[in-house]
């Protein structure tokens, strides 16, 4: 016997679709007008933080990020209520997103400063790719991804070596500079060791004597190799990614088109469940 689906169901079914369909009229809608909010809410911080305009329209503004923390609790209580796996969203990126970018104005009432926290939700543009229909783009997005997630080991062990390097370098400057030329200790020369090896530079420290200068000299050169280490690792594990694609068919959300992991279940995008077993 066919299933007569309940005014709650159809319901359910209708906000899903507005939601999450980015290929209806009313989803690619609903996307533009939550992209404009997105833009809005992220604006409104920012000039907040300009003391002239804040003290000129501070009651507007206020009254403006409330009216749109209230708009953003809705849609993320409907993105619950409609999604099929409630949980996966919850749990997924965009869902922790979405929690996070509304909570900062709720925690004002015990943090005043925390309403600040609200630039977090500048990350929830990142559904631009989604509402827009890039698939090339989300794809590539994807895959940028995979590639960070399988390169973090070697990354890991990398920062590990290069922490290991500063207090050594840090050390020896220390010794080296002393005290009268503003090492006026290990910690205080480890740091000026990461500032140099980052060619960052502040120049708040410099060496003074010829050797110390020498090892600084070193330090900067090394520097430049540190820097295009991760981005190589990160480089080398998107070819082979690409290249194990050409190879074989990827997974993709069949709902959203999001390239996936091989073992994945769900979409970490929009939660819909996959062919994986």
């Amino acid at each position: 016997m066919k299933h007569i689906k309940t005014k709650y169901e159809l319901f359910k079914q209708k906000i899903y679709i507005i939601i999450y369909g980015s290929n209806t009229f009313a989803g690619r809608l609903f996307d533009l007008i939550l992209l404009g909010v997105i833009l809005l809410s992220v604006l409104l911080v920012m000039l907040e933080s300009v003391e002239k305009l804040d003290s000129k329209y501070h009651q507007f503004i206020l009254v403006s990020e409330w009216v749109i923390t209230i708009f953003f609790t809705i849609e993320y209580f409907l993105r619950i209520l409609s999604n099929r796996k409630p949980l996966s969203y919850v749990f997924s990126f965009y869902g922790i997103v979405d929690l996070i970018s509304i909570l900062p104005m709720y925690l004002s009432f015990i943090f005043p400063g925390s309403r600040m926290l609200s630039v977090i939700r500048a990350l929830r543009l990142l559904r631009l790719f989604g509402i827009l229909n890039l698939v090339h783009f989300t794809g590539q997005e994807s895959q940028l991804k995979l590639a960070i997630k399988a390169s973090r080991t070697k990354i890991i062990v990398f920062i590990y070596f290069v922490l290991i390097v500063s207090i050594l370098l840090g050390a020896v400057m220390y010794v080296v500079e002393g005290k009268e030329s503003g090492f006026t200790s290990i910690p205080t020369s480890i740091y000026w060791c990461i500032v140099t090896l980052t060619t960052v530079g502040y120049g708040d420290i410099a060496p003074v004597t010829t050797l110390g200068q020498i090892i600084a000299s070193f330090i900067m050169i090394m520097g430049y190799g540190i820097i295009a280490v991760p981005t190589g690792i990160v480089t080398a594990e998107f070819s082979n990614l690409r290249n194990r694609r050409n190879e074989g068919p990827i997974q993709k959300c069949h709902s959203c088109t999001t390239v996936l992991a091989e073992d994945a279940k769900f979409c970490h995008h929009c939660g819909e469940k996959t062919n994986h077993d």
